[in-house]
């Protein structure tokens, strides 16, 4: 009955007794034990056997049973032995707490005095020191008193800033009005000690008049101590008024209307501050403490002053400025301002003056050598030594345009010059190539770079050099301005200006009369000193191009931060741009002009009478004569600018391919013959284009890959219109769509065209139209799938056996 209510699990209980098993079977069972009659005879053994595990089965379930009943029992026994132990837990626990508490308090009662103590002995010595420092206030206060009406001033130094030291400990005791008092004493006792110092300066350099009475002494000398604790106010009163009377002889020497004050004697102000430099540090060096600097102030404050006077005398007498003046004084002024970076640190500098300019980055810029090499390199504007720039500036001169800041108004002057000097060598450009006319071909040096070229950059080098060591503000702004203008002219006046015109009669380059196809007439064909010129025309602008852009970063570099926005050289890159684009339009037109006798020869022959096959016709023949004349001088005189040979290669092949092809839709009618030896011909100019590039060349090169796609697929497609005509038309079905896989072209034009070649009726025609449009394709979902060109499309089943034997005849022939 157990197993029958409660059948084992063999997860839980496993068992390999029958009895076990969920599925067990009783008669199975029986007939396991009695598999035949004469086992029976055991039965009573198994019987037995069965009926002494039932009584321990049951034996075993009434001890379980029996075994239950006790348990809740000995669970509240385990639970209340539990709570005794937790109790006598917290008993301890409250013990321990009690014993730390008292232990706390015991030790706050035996630090509590030791507490006290520490107080008593902190605010002890509090006392003592305060004491000890109010003794000393009153003493030193009556010492200073006596001392200062005595003049001590050796003493005074010393005793004013201890004093000063010590009333800084009395700040938070000021209610008291003996502190107070005292304070008060201390002050009226600097006040006093400043104003006779003072007074003994103004005693001894007295402002007025040139002669100075006075002189250096140990007593100014103390009282220059006494006044780096005072006021900062006294000390730079002393500072001023000593400056002042210093420099007042300069100011009467070189008063506006004296002679010396003009530009032309600007060495002598100059020289007379290093004897003033000199007379001062023998008469007064040990005077004034060191810290003062007072030799780097009065060079400072003189270089203000005669700032302020060379840029009243310059707007009075600005007419009297000329280049060779300017330039000069220029220079004598910057060689100061370096001169006193290497005698002086420029410490006194304070804020509102020149600031220390920045260390530029490293340039990587190839348009300028070193600033070192640049000194070899300095432009005379005329041939006195005058008039030669200074050398370049140390980045680090603290001193640069302190006093030639003044001289920036007036670089106009300089400016101006330069535009005239600028126009003058752009108008002997011009002359010089009228005289020596255009380079001579010479493979070897065709198309190299015009040598005007390289002296107008050098020039603009070394005056953006110079402007640059003038100022770095407006002015090169200005000569930006002044840069653009020439170099537009140059592009205009001597590059495209001296571009081969298309006919003796024109009076200039006409690129709209160069596209117009001239059928039937001779077109001027350009000479080859005519392409050298244009070949070297280009590789000039392509150089003026570069070193364009070159010259733009570096002058931002050169030119403050804030004017760094406003040089852009784009529009004179774009002007140089627009001239390799038309010389290699001339050279594309003369080229294709050229060859426009040949394609005219070739849509005129009678097509439908020719009876054999045979090899390239002769207008091939003249192309390829033609081209084989002209690209390898092209390509020779542009070995410097590769990348323009292959745009020049590029463009003849976009616009003799579409005219090739117009002129194969002219020849008409063509009878199967007449197209077979248009294909051979369509075939051996498509070797030759593909060619182009290294054609007449000792070294073959791959031509680019760009241009290989071009010729490919226009070529490819005068191939197939070829195809198409050579393909029977009957039946009607079969010729338009070998038509429309072949072209992949949907306009009716072109089938008309094809129609045309062929020489089919009108009344044919139509029909074919009709039927043209009802097989046409449902229209492509972009534009390229309507432009694309079945390059690779096998030729159909429908196509003749005679196409076949002509591809392996051209095969066979190449």
């Amino acid at each position: 009955l157990f197993t029958v209510f409660f059948p084992p699990s063999p997860q839980v209980f496993p068992s390999q007794d029958p009895l076990d098993r969920a599925d067990f079977n009783a008669v199975e069972y029986i007939n396991t034990l009695f598999p035949t009659e004469q086992s029976l005879a055991n039965i009573d053994e198994v019987v037995n056997k069965i009926r002494l595990k039932i009584r321990r089965l049951d034996d075993n379930i009434r001890t379980v049973v029996r075994g239950q009943t006790n348990v809740g029992q000995d669970g509240r026994q385990a639970l209340e032995e539990a709570q005794k132990a937790i109790q006598q837990l917290f008993g301890k626990i409250k013990d321990i707490k009690d014993k730390a508490e008292k232990s706390e308090q015991m030790v706050k009662d035996i630090t509590r005095d030791i507490k006290q103590l520490d107080h008593a002995k902190r605010h002890l010595t509090t006392s003592i020191t305060t004491l000890n420092h109010l003794h000393m206030l009153a003493g030193g206060v009556d010492s200073l008193e006596a001392m200062t009406r005595r003049r001590q001033y050796g003493e005074v130094a010393n005793l004013l800033q201890g004093v000063v030291n010590v009333l800084e400990h009395f700040n938070k005791y000021m209610g008291i009005p003996q502190i107070r008092q005292l304070s008060e004493r201390v002050k009226a006792a600097q006040n006093e000690l400043g104003q006779q110092i003072l007074a003994d300066f103004e005693e001894a350099f007295p402002s007025q008049g040139t002669k100075r009475p006075g002189g250096p002494s140990n007593v100014l000398r103390d009282a220059c101590l006494v006044a780096n604790v005072l006021d900062p106010r006294i000390k730079q009163e002393i500072i001023k008024k000593f400056i002042k009377q210093h420099l007042s002889e300069y100011l009467v020497l070189f008063q506006e209307n004296q002679d010396v004050a003009w530009l032309d004697k600007i060495d002598r102000r100059y020289a007379w501050i290093k004897r003033q430099l000199v007379d001062y540090e023998e008469k007064y060096g040990r005077m004034f403490p060191q810290e003062w600097c007072m030799t780097e102030r009065i060079a400072v404050e003189f270089c203000h002053v005669t700032r302020t006077e060379l840029s009243k005398i310059m707007r009075t007498r600005a007419k009297e400025i000329e280049v060779k003046l300017l330039l000069f004084a220029i220079q004598r002024t910057t060689n100061f301002e370096g001169l006193l970076a290497k005698r002086f640190s420029g410490c006194t500098l304070g804020d509102g003056t020149v600031k220390k300019p920045e260390v530029p980055p490293p340039s990587t810029n190839p348009f300028l050598e070193d600033e070192a090499g640049t000194e070899t390199d300095e432009i005379v504007i005329e041939k006195s030594d005058a008039e030669k720039p200074k050398k370049p500036k140390a980045p680090d001169n603290p001193f640069h345009g302190i006093v030639s800041k003044c001289f920036e108004p007036h670089l106009y002057v300089y400016i101006e010059s330069q535009d005239k000097n600028l126009s003058e060598l752009i108008d002997r450009f011009v002359a010089d190539f009228k005289a020596q006319g255009p380079p001579k071909p010479n493979v070897d040096e065709g198309g190299a770079v015009l040598p005007s070229c390289a002296d107008l950059f050098v020039y603009y080098k070394k005056c953006m050099v110079q402007c640059s060591q003038l100022s770095t503000g407006e002015p090169m702004i200005a000569l930006t301005t002044i840069f653009q203008k020439y170099l537009r002219e140059y592009a205009w006046k001597i590059l495209s200006g001296n571009l081969p015109k298309t006919t003796s009669s024109s009076s200039g380059l006409t690129i709209t009369s160069l596209l117009k196809e001239k059928e039937g007439s001779e077109v001027a064909k350009f000479t080859l000193e005519e392409l050298c010129l244009i070949c070297s025309i280009l590789s000039t602008a392509e150089y003026c191009l570069a070193t364009t852009q070159q010259l733009e970063e570096k002058l931002k570099e050169k030119v403050d931060a804030s004017l760094v926005e406003r040089i852009n050289l784009t529009g004179e890159t774009d002007t140089f741009s627009i001239v390799i684009s038309n010389s290699i339009q001339l050279l594309v037109q003369d080229l294709d002009a050229a060859c426009d006798p040949a394609l005219t020869a070739m849509s005129k022959m009678q097509w439908q009478n020719v009876e054999h096959v045979g090899d390239q016709s002769p207008y091939v023949t003249s192309v390829i004569l033609h081209i084989k004349q002209n690209v390898p001088i092209i390509r020779d005189n542009l070995a410097s600018t590769r990348k323009y040979f292959t745009q020049f290669c590029i463009k003849f092949a976009n616009s003799f391919i579409p005219k090739f092809i117009n002129h194969l839709f002219k020849c008409k009618p063509i009878s199967m013959v007449g197209a077979e030896q248009l294909l051979l011909d369509t075939h051996s100019l498509k070797m030759v284009l593909l060619d182009l590039p290294s054609i007449g060349s000792q070294v073959v090169r791959k031509a680019p890959a760009s241009y290989t796609r071009i010729v490919v697929k226009g070529m490819t497609r005068a191939e197939m219109i070829l195809k198409v005509v050579m393909a029977p038309h009957e039946p009607p079905v079969v010729f338009v769509d070998n038509y429309i896989k072949l072209l992949a072209d949907c306009s009716t034009d072109t089938f008309q065209k094809i129609l045309d070649m062929k020489g089919l009726k009108r009344s044919e025609q139509s029909s074919m139209l009709d039927l043209f449009r009802q097989r046409l394709p449902a229209p492509p979902s972009g534009a390229e799938s309507s432009s694309s060109l079945s390059l690779s499309a096998p030729t159909p089943e429908q196509e003749s056996s005679r196409i076949r034997k002509l591809e392996k005849l051209i095969k066979k022939r190449l």
